[in-house]
């Protein structure tokens, strides 16, 4: 198990987060290639999304079927301006590379919001810290797992 993996795996367990984590055949960096792999809706994967919100990290789970509308977040966070963040900023603050960024695990805690839209699935699907790795959770597990502030971010 890749040692991101494995981290996120640990602190879902400390958690007492339900899923088990589980290797894909096939690297998953999208939704649609998750969605795929998993045959389920690409509305039912949850999108880790890291963003600088005025330079401060900001993690945005969104629903594999929506977009991120930037300003609307920025309005609902108080903040000037929130932008994707580059991949250099993703590994500094969470540890985990694009397309593997897990909800929790992180070496810090980042400001969380979660995609209401999420709520319509039973299952709802996240990165385990490696763009090979997933865990399925529900909704309200995945707001009390990271602290996450439900929202419409589309």
């Amino acid at each position: 198990m890749h040692p991101n993996t494995a981290n996120v795996a640990a602190r879902l367990r400390e958690l007492g987060a339900a899923g088990e984590v589980r290797e894909l055949p096939d690297a998953a960096p999208t939704a649609v290639a998750a969605a795929a792999q998993l045959g389920c809706e690409v509305g039912a994967i949850a999108n880790s999304l890291i963003f600088a919100a005025d330079g401060e990290p900001l993690l945005v789970l969104t629903s594999g079927a929506h977009r991120v509308d930037t300003a609307k977040v920025a309005a609902l966070i108080g903040v000037a301006k929130v932008k994707r963040a580059d991949p250099e900023f993703v590994r500094a603050a969470t540890g985990h590379p694009i397309g593997g960024v897990a909800p929790v695990g992180h070496p810090r805690p980042v400001r969380t919001l979660v995609d209401k839209w999420l709520a319509e699935h039973e299952v709802v699907w996240a990165a385990a810290g490696h763009p090979h790795t997933i865990f399925p959770t529900s909704y309200d597990e995945l707001v009390r797992i990271t602290g996450g502030t439900p929202v419409e971010v589309e």
